[in-house]
């Protein structure tokens, strides 16, 4: 008895090798590539970040807006106008002690 081996012919191999190879390229671009998985999670991390960083900066420019509303000559808050002559010019009353 023989034993007949025969071998995969060179363009079944090559075949399988170039399918193999388009493969692993395009599950890489998949994860990886500059539109995949990752990258994906990568914006919407930073879109979040610039989210909260955007609402920090309307409540800071509502408290500006809130702060120069009550300084205007239509609106005068004697507390705040006050407040921020001591904490800028360092004005004290007579009556008052400073410790330091």
């Amino acid at each position: 008895m023989s034993v007949s081996t025969t071998r995969p012919s060179l363009g079944a191999m090559l075949y399988f090798l170039t399918a193999l190879t388009l493969g692993c390229y395009f599950t890489f671009a998949a994860v990886q590539g500059d539109y995949g998985i990752f990258r994906q999670i990568e914006i919407s991390a930073e879109a979040e970040a610039l989210k909260l960083e955007r609402d920090k900066l309307a409540s800071e420019l509502a408290e500006m807006q809130n702060k120069t509303k009550r300084l205007s000559d239509n609106y005068l808050d004697v507390d705040l106008l006050d407040e921020q002559a001591r904490e800028i010019l360092g004005y004290l009353r007579a009556d008052e002690i400073v410790i330091r």
